[in-house]
């Protein structure tokens, strides 16, 4: 007579073998590991076993230490600082087989970038990266990808880079949201002056364009400058450029910073400004904290670093195969709002 429970686990075996396409001998040493089989076996055979819902404790897809590198800009503001915390706390909770390399990079220099994401001494696994959107990146980020390491994309994508991931916000939708923001808080007629961090980056071009196109279609009163002024986050390029606009003629009525540099907004708004300017802008730290507090700041768009760090690592752990694969979502991460009534009162770096 048969064995009742052997035919059960063959055929189980069976399925898992037609799913993962592979012989049900390699099903075999993979599950109750007596396995010679590649990595890349390895994980299709646990996967398809996942997928059906085996119902044993299943080994573990890759032997040794993995490496992953986050590659971040060489960046002091606050959201970049606090982005980097964020993403220390968590590499502390990860697998220790997970070996985490942190570089920064200068701002400026796109060739230590297109090193920093280039091959390295050890075999890279995975990379996290917030880079902007230029020919060489672009280049080398899908050279990362044939070279078979996953590439997850945080704060700003970079396009055409296949099967790379992006868990930053929606920076289109940002950017449409401050537009109409401006567009229901600036009643009088006039200009609204759009300032950006950099124009490579394509979080800060999304931005910029989801502004202007909301107060080109909806708010007829208020005008915009096609071209964006670049400040890279500097504060002292941030006080010129609102000098220049203000007393330039036609009145400025509202402002959207893309990026950071807000104490020179500020300084100028207070010496040049003699009516109330409506102000938009991005991360919901101290000092914009204290501008909400005083008026001059009116809505602070944050995109909440914190999650972003969290749903990097989470991606990349489990494109490892360290934990069960979740779809991407269709949209981009949310972002928050935040007035002078719901600011909180927690440092920002604290």
């Amino acid at each position: 007579m048969v064995n009742p429970n052997r035919r059960k686990k063959t055929a189980r075996f069976e399925e898992i073998a037609a799913l993962a396409g592979v012989s049900i001998s390699t099903v075999d040493r993979v599950l109750n590991e007596r396995d010679t089989a590649s990595v890349k076996t390895r994980e299709k055979v646990v996967q398809a076993a996942r997928e059906l819902g085996v119902p044993r404790l299943l080994p573990e897809t890759r032997h040794g230490l993995l490496h992953i590198d986050i590659v971040l800009p060489d960046n002091r503001t606050p959201f970049f600082q606090r982005l980097n915390l964020a993403l220390q706390r968590g590499i502390a909770m990860l697998d220790k087989r997970l070996v985490v390399h942190r570089l920064w990079t200068p701002e400026q220099d796109e060739a230590a970038l297109v090193r920093a994401i280039g091959p390295r001494r050890y075999r890279r696994q995975a990379l996290i990266v917030a880079a902007p959107d230029t020919p060489a990146v672009r280049q080398a980020l899908q050279q990362a990808r044939e070279r078979g390491e996953h590439v997850t994309m945080v704060v700003t994508r970079v396009d055409q880079v296949p099967q790379a991931d992006y868990v930053g916000i929606d920076n289109h939708a940002a950017g449409r949201t401050a537009g109409y923001l401006l567009g229901r808080l600036c009643h009088r007629a006039g200009r609204v002056l759009i300032l950006s961090s950099r124009r490579d980056y394509l979080g800060h071009i999304e931005r910029s364009s989801g502004c202007r196109e909301v107060l080109a279609q909806q708010f007829p009163h208020l005008s915009c400058d096609l071209d964006v002024t670049e400040t890279h986050d500097d504060a002292d390029k941030c006080y010129w450029a609102m000098q220049q606009a203000l007393q330039e003629n036609g009145p400025v009525v509202g402002l959207y910073n893309t990026g950071a540099g807000s104490p020179g907004i500020m300084a100028a708004l207070q010496r040049f400004a003699s009516e109330k300017v409506c102000w938009v802008t991005h991360e919901i730290s101290d000092d914009h904290r204290q501008y909400l507090a005083q008026g001059m700041l009116d809505v602070v768009i944050d995109q909440d670093p914190d999650t972003q760090a969290i749903r990097a690592l989470q991606n990349v752990v489990a494109a490892l195969g360290l934990a069960p694969s979740t779809a991407m979502p269709e949209r981009p991460g949310e972002f928050r709002l935040y007035f002078a009534e719901n600011m909180g009162q927690q440092p920002y770096l604290g």
